[in-house]
């Protein structure tokens, strides 16, 4: 519904537009606002239309029914769409809308797939969604969705598969969009839409995509990630950077088959015994990774990603006690700082059963599962082979193959190592050309209350992207950090949405 001509004179007097088309974030911040408190119950049910869709990238009929629909909803707001195809992956669909005079390029990432659903693990059915006065947990009551002219509390939840990971952008930058529309406010950057439709699955054909229309990226001034949540404090963020990953499965051996426990216990080495060994061998005390070399090849930190990390609220006393842990690693350093190291996890062990089901048999093996998560400056396999080294350090001979009868006479000690794949961590300077000018934009919506925070703990494909370009690549969520991400009973908090409307109409008309 367009405003009339007098509600848009209106809004140029009060927030001092010279034009309502003119080049004005404040403006657009104010219009959107007023736009989802007037059209909320709107916003919502089309939403839920959209997260009707079943998103499993594996699932090719609903993955391109779903590709078809965000399509055309872009196309009638004024984008040129393409569905780029490359084999049997889901298309990545591909947008562009330019803007008179435009004073850059932005490209918006998004991705459209979805985590699979056990659906008996759902409260209700992941693709009918559903909306709820609260968290589940804390009590909230199921509501029908809201019908035009209800009042919407931020504070209900709209519970379904990818409600906020991640079709939660797309609904807030189609509303944004509409909102701009119905003051006749003009976008000041041309717009690139990149919306993948397997991140989930890893984006494995991302960078053929990429490469191969890699002419529809070069003038891209700013890649602005739109996944992810805010802050644990509630706070919205502008995030630079993400962590990397890899990891390995380590086996260790004993006999070449399982003995029984009084025959041979005391005398036949005990393969979880080895590896419990291996892996104290690998952290202190204090949870300080010993691996040689294992820190040196993270980048520094600038002045400025001090200062962003000393203004970052103080959440970890709060997620210590909603987690149950009496201390946390490195003697409570701050969760901000340690997702800047590098970081070795455990992910998994596996020798033999446990409990009831456990036989007195000494197992012929063990295996770890180790995972890295990788900061700015570290190679995926170089910090691969580190490990590696240092598990040979300990006496091990590395095999790739279970050990043939050979190698088990010639070896006391033999460690399988299984290398997964993996991609390296990115994280743009703080400094970096436009980043002052999008947190000028952004505060105008997320006030004084922006946190600037130098990187995310997870992994987005972000490499594939400077592969590519040599823009700078920023991270824009708005989901609650509470949104249960990949997990059954995902559900953005509407207030969160609502936000993403406000912030995308300030992006899109950043001077």
């Amino acid at each position: 519904m367009k405003t009339s001509p007098i509600a848009v004179l209106v809004f140029a007097l009060l927030f001092g537009a010279a034009s309502p088309a003119a080049a004005d974030p404040a403006f657009a911040v104010s219009a959107a606002r007023d736009f989802h408190q007037e059209n909320g119950a709107r916003i919502v049910r089309e939403f839920a239309d959209l997260l009707s869709l079943p998103n499993d990238a594996a699932d090719t009929e609903n993955i391109n029914a779903n590709a078809a629909a965000i399509a055309a909803q872009f196309s009638d707001r004024g984008f040129r769409m393409e569905l780029l195809r490359h084999g049997d992956a889901p298309p990545l669909i591909y947008g562009l809308r330019k803007a008179r005079g435009a004073k850059r390029t932005i490209a918006i990432y998004v991705h459209y797939d979805g985590q699979p659903t056990e659906d008996a693990n759902w409260t209700n059915p992941p693709f009918e969604a559903t909306l709820y006065s609260d968290t589940i947990p804390n009590g909230g009551q199921r509501m029908a969705l809201p019908q035009d002219g209800t009042p919407i509390d931020p504070d209900w939840r709209l519970y379904a598969r990818s409600a906020s990971d991640d079709k939660a952008p797309i609904a807030a930058l189609l509303a944004a969009l509409d909102a701009l529309e119905a003051v006749s406010l003009d976008l000041t950057s041309n717009i690139v839409l990149v919306f993948d439709g397997e991140e989930e699955r890893g984006s494995a054909s991302l960078d053929d995509y990429l490469l191969a229309h890699k002419q529809k990226f070069k003038d891209i001034d700013m890649w602005l990630f739109c996944d992810g949540p805010t802050h644990q404090s509630g706070r919205p963020q502008l995030v630079f950077g993400v962590r990397g990953i890899t990891g390995m499965d380590v086996t260790v051996y004993g006999a070449n088959r399982g003995l029984h426990s009084g025959h041979y216990g005391g005398w036949s080495p005990g393969p979880g015994w080895r590896l419990s060994r291996l892996l104290a061998s690998m952290k202190d005390e204090n949870d300080n990774v010993l691996i040689e070399g294992f820190y040196d090849s993270a980048d520094e930190l600038g002045v400025a990603d001090y200062a962003a990390l000393s203004a970052m609220p103080e959440v970890d006393d709060a997620l210590r006690g909603e987690f149950g842990l009496a201390a946390s690693e490195n003697n409570n350093a701050p969760l901000a700082e340690r997702i800047l190291a590098p970081a070795l996890n455990l992910k998994g062990l596996k020798s033999a059963e446990v409990g009831a089901e456990a036989r007195n048999v000494i197992p012929p093996t063990a295996t770890a599962s180790i995972g890295i998560r990788l900061v700015k400056g570290n190679d995926p396999a170089a910090m691969q082979d580190l490990v590696e080294a240092h598990i040979a350090a300990q006496g091990y001979h590395i095999v790739r193959e279970d050990p043939d009868r050979e190698t088990r006479l010639a070896h006391p000690l033999i460690a399988k190592v299984t290398r997964e794949g993996g991609y390296r961590a990115v994280r743009t300077p703080l400094n970096a050309p436009g980043v002052s000018d999008l947190v000028k934009t952004l505060q105008l919506a997320a006030g004084e209350n922006l946190i600037l925070n130098p990187s995310l703990g997870g992994t987005l494909p972000l490499y594939i992207f400077e592969d590519i370009s040599d823009a700078p690549i920023i991270i824009l969520p708005i989901a609650n950090f509470d949104n249960n991400q990949h997990a059954a009973d995902e559900n953005i908090r509407l207030g969160n949405l609502f936000y993403g409307i406000e912030a995308y109409a300030a992006v899109l008309t950043m001077e």
